[in-house]
């Protein structure tokens, strides 16, 4: 039995949770696996120290004894029973009985995620998915458009039609595989010997591969190439949607089917327009004499000019509503509105007639306004003055 110290032997401390004593134990049996230290004849001891370790400190019980009464407790359970006793670390709580989650936690920790404990042969391979970003116009957006994109990607080569050979040529078995598409390596571990299973890499998971390669692909099926898409944009979409092409992507490799294609979209900001689900909104700037004395302005939209009328007395900040002048519904009919806000543009440079005009206004008005007269009384009422 190993004299030093369990938690040492794993670098943590003794507060360590359960999670970090089973990260601790990964770590060093990695680093001290005799298959990665052939050249070291301590490395198979080491690791079985390390492995006791952590079978003791994994299970909550045996940690209890252990802090308690350190190797002891475990030197007077040998001697009744042995180390493959129940109450010893290589009992209930052993590496056969609790102290893995199963035995793929082994294989997983020594042989890269499994690859031992099953065949890796590769089949068909759907191809890879591409995105594209593209930047399309409010009104684009608004009303749906037609764009045409130009993208690189893999396509099906050609030449060979897919095959990696090169036409009139036969296609053989693998030599290295056997036609079996993957390659065997075993390994001999403290647990026993293992069968290592790789695609092979000289057919890629085929079996099989040309006898004379295709001249266009070199073999791959594959080429790369630049294709012209055409991407049909609805009407409503906002910005940051995306559009999915089925199969536009990368070709598949060994028969498989190909990727889809993402687009992505970025809408221009407009210098007149903004919108609020499918409304529009926009801000009209409108004069002193127009919001006194009502008028018809012309007002732009997503489809020309409309006509606005200005009711007599319009404040800043009005909002009009032009009905059905919106953003068309992605999914369903109709449209939104147009929101039309009104700003009184308060003139700073006044001719002498404009100026005497206004004077006269005011003095034959003989008093503030309601509105502004209100506001004051309501100050006067706050502050007692």
């Amino acid at each position: 039995m190993a004299t030093e110290d369990y938690y040492t032997l794993l670098g943590v401390d003794k507060n360590a949770s359960e999670q970090d004593i089973k990260k601790a134990y990964r770590r060093m049996a990695r680093k001290y696996h005799p298959d990665v230290n052939k050249d070291d004849p301590n490395a198979e001891e080491r690791f079985k120290e390390i492995t006791r370790a952590y079978e003791v400190l994994s299970d909550a019980n045996l940690r209890q004894r252990y802090d308690q009464y350190g190797h002891a407790a475990f030197e007077q359970a040998a001697q009744s029973g042995g180390a493959g006793g129940a109450g010893g670390p290589f009992g209930t709580g052993g590496p056969f009985g609790g102290g893995f989650d199963d035995l793929g936690d082994i294989f997983d920790m020594f042989f890269g995620g499994g690859q031992s404990r099953g065949r890796s042969r590769s089949g068909p391979q759907r191809g890879s998915d591409i995105r594209y970003d593209l930047e399309i116009t409010f009104e684009e957006a608004a009303f749906g458009a037609v764009k045409s994109i130009t993208l690189p990607r893999n396509d099906m080569c050609s030449h060979c039609d897919g095959s990696g050979a090169e036409p009139g040529t036969s296609i053989r078995t693998c030599p290295q595989c056997g036609g079996q598409g993957e390659i065997q390596q075993e390994s001999q571990t403290p647990f026993g010997r293992f069968v290592n299973v790789s695609t092979c890499p000289r057919c890629r998971g085929r079996g099989q591969m040309p006898e004379t390669p295709c001249s266009h692909c070199m073999g791959q099926g594959r080429r790369r190439k630049e294709r012209t898409i055409e991407v049909n944009i609805p009407a409503g979409v906002e910005d940051g949607q995306r559009i999915r092409l089925s199969g536009e992507g990368e070709a598949g490799a060994l028969g498989g089917p190909a990727g889809d294609l993402y687009v992505f979209l970025t809408v221009k900001p407009h210098q007149f327009f903004a919108r609020d689900g499918y409304n529009v909104l926009c801000e009209v700037p409108i004069t002193f004499t127009q919001a006194a004395l009502g008028a018809e302005i012309k007002v732009p939209t997503l489809e020309g000019q409309a006509t606005l009328r200005i009711p007599e007395g319009t404040q800043t900040g009005k909002v009009f509503r032009l009905r059905g002048q919106g953003i068309a519904h992605l999914r369903g009919s109709g449209r939104g509105d147009q929101l039309v806000r009104t700003k009184v543009v308060t003139p700073t440079k006044l001719t002498e007639g404009q100026r005497k005009a206004l004077m006269e206004l005011a003095k034959e008005s003989g008093e503030e306004p309601p509105e502004v007269k209100n506001f004051f009384e309501r100050v006067r009422d706050v502050f007692g003055r």
